[in-house]
């Protein structure tokens, strides 16, 4: 599976979708599309249309789905760089949403996204069977007070205090984890994957997302803001808790390199053709953004 056509026509997909919305309310559907096209590796939905690519061949089938998982992912962000969270300047090297559109269409348009998102998977669901409504909620759930908003919640209330190694991986768990684990097992659910298959995945996406944080956290320290398109050493300015400040920059990278054998292996107990997923785990453990 070629993963470069594959984010074009997720950006495709995004571009097309947004091009005639909006009429009076026209600025708030700018202000979305503006963030999701900015950028961006699509890693969440590439991963929820390879995943279900294993199972069946026309990914292009859940290409809503994976795309509503895209706007979840971007409406985040744009959350998280408002002054009142991180107080970013800068994402994937263009200003961030508050910064072109002002504070107050930036918090409409991360609310704006999510409910597209949820709307989105609504009509997928419409007509289908169990396991399109047993997929989007489970990328409903991983958005929410048990996923990826319970570890930002963490993560505000952690800020300027030392945490302990169990609280960081909670955090980081939910906050990043949720969602690229949701991604991968959407697109195996919505596949017709056996449930022991489903539990493999499932660790997969565990450790999958565990290695994204952590090659995060080490970009942090050693990544080139021009690469990156944002500050580095901002978790540092913001004194917080991260797995470099817990284990060092060394073990860190040690602990990527164990975590994508790991992905590797269960990969290959799949018995499947998973090369197309193991070259995404390939690409996220020696990426520079």
């Amino acid at each position: 599976m070629d993963t470069v056509a594959l984010k074009s026509e997720i950006d495709l997909w995004l571009m097309e979708y947004f091009s005639k919305k909006g009429t009076y309310n026209r600025k708030i559907y700018d202000a979305m599309h503006y963030s999701l096209d900015v950028g961006g590796k699509r890693i969440r939905p590439i991963l929820c249309c390879t995943t279900y690519n294993i199972y069946k061949k026309n990914y292009q089938n859940v290409m809503s789905v994976a795309c509503a998982i895209e706007m979840i992912h971007t409406y985040s962000l744009i959350h998280d760089d408002l002054p009142c969270m991180d107080d970013d300047d800068l994402r994937r090297g263009h200003p961030t949403n508050h910064k072109v559109f002002g504070e107050s269409v930036a918090v409409l348009a991360g609310d704006g996204l999510l409910n597209e998102a949820m709307s989105i998977m609504f009509d997928y669901c419409i007509g289908k069977n169990q396991n399109e409504i047993v997929a989007c909620k489970l990328i409903s759930d991983s958005a929410g007070p048990e996923g990826m908003i319970g570890g930002q919640i963490v993560d505000i209330l952690s800020e300027g205090t030392k945490i302990s190694y169990d609280t960081l991986r909670y955090m980081h768990k939910k906050k990043t984890g949720s969602l690229i684990k949701a991604s991968i097992l959407s697109g195996a659910i919505l596949g017709n994957a056996q449930k022991e298959e489903i539990e493999k995945l499932a660790d997969f996406g565990e450790k999958l997302g565990l290695a994204f944080q952590i090659k995060d956290d080490i970009l942090d320290v050693t990544g080139d803001e021009n690469v990156l398109g944002k500050n580095i050493n901002s978790d540092i300015d913001n004194n917080k808790t991260t797995f470099i400040t817990t284990f060092g920059l060394e073990e860190c990278k040690n602990k990527c390199k164990i975590l994508t054998t790991e992905c590797l292996d269960i990969l290959k107990d799949l018995k499947k053709d998973t090369k197309s997923l193991e070259d995404i785990t390939k690409f996220l453990l020696h990426r520079e953004v």
